[in-house]
């Protein structure tokens, strides 16, 4: 992997993120490669992280062992195709735009690829992401290693046998996050109306949150048996959680995971089309 040369076509958020997790490893920068049209970003991470850089993708698309594609998505098919005739056959590209399934990047980069999906999330910004990948046919056990240290650099990782899994995949941990900003805003409001000032609820509603996902991370049990540990017959967290059910929790989330899968599945037709 260290000898690796991991060239990226964007240096948005995500990139950079990945870039600082390689780095903090055992990582060199002179092995790595950002191109991206924005002068002023590479300025940035070239100074903050000693990378090359290029705004031209052919400077450096000819000497990547790792291809990382990380544009948005509806710029994908423009920025692959262009590409296309530039890429070595040996060069595994990893992709993680968002909605672009493998098989139309492999069509517009012309077939018979080394391609992973990879879906992070924006906890990746703070090297704390949960990233679901795919690998084609095309992918060897050497190129899916590389693919798990590159990602494993922003959090963790998880592999589908089946691409028609990332859908579900993006409505959990893609899209999880705003679910979990949504639960601690709504307690956050629900607190100050308790009396409680904004400072005070704020800190103690994400650090119960960062709590209770540490224990659910190291903990044998599942989370159903933690929550049930912590509600007392007849105490104040039952009757926080029957409120919670008599809302129908469980199946809000049902219809917010749903939906949010249909999305997906959605914007990869309508991405993929081109």
């Amino acid at each position: 992997m260290e000898q690796c040369k991991i060239v990226f076509i964007g240096g948005g958020n995500m990139a950079s993120s990945i870039i600082g997790g390689l780095l903090q490893e055992t990582f060199q920068a002179k092995n790595l490669y950002i191109c991206d049209p924005d002068q002023e970003k590479l300025n940035s991470l070239q100074q903050c992280h000693g990378v090359n850089v290029t705004t031209h993708n052919d400077d450096f698309v000819g000497l990547a062992d790792v291809l990382v594609l990380a544009v948005k998505p509806q710029m994908m098919h423009q920025v692959v195709s262009s590409l296309s005739s530039k890429i070595a056959k040996g060069t595994l590209v990893v992709s993680v735009a968002a909605g672009i399934r493998e098989r139309d990047i492999d069509r517009w980069l012309g077939g018979e690829h080394a391609i992973v999906r990879c879906m992070p999330n924006t906890p990746s910004l703070v090297q704390s992401g949960a990233s679901g990948l795919y690998a084609n046919s095309q992918v060897s056990e050497a190129q899916h290693d590389l693919a798990e240290s590159l990602m494993r650099a922003v959090g963790i990782v998880v592999w589908l046998q089946d691409e028609s899994q990332m859908d579900a995949l993006t409505a959990v941990s893609g899209s999880g996050p705003a679910y979990f900003f949504l639960v601690m805003e709504a307690m956050e409001k629900a607190a100050e109306q308790l009396g409680l000032p904004h400072e005070m609820v704020h800190l103690l509603t994400v650090q119960t949150a960062l709590g209770a996902a540490k224990m659910a991370m190291e903990s044998e049990e599942g989370v159903a048996e933690l929550r049930r540990r912590v509600t007392s017959p007849g105490g104040t967290t039952e009757q926080g959680i029957i409120a919670l059910q008599k809302g129908e929790l469980e199946a809000t989330f049902a219809k917010a995971l749903q939906a949010a899968s249909n999305r997906s599945k959605e914007l990869a037709e309508i991405l993929g089309g081109a």
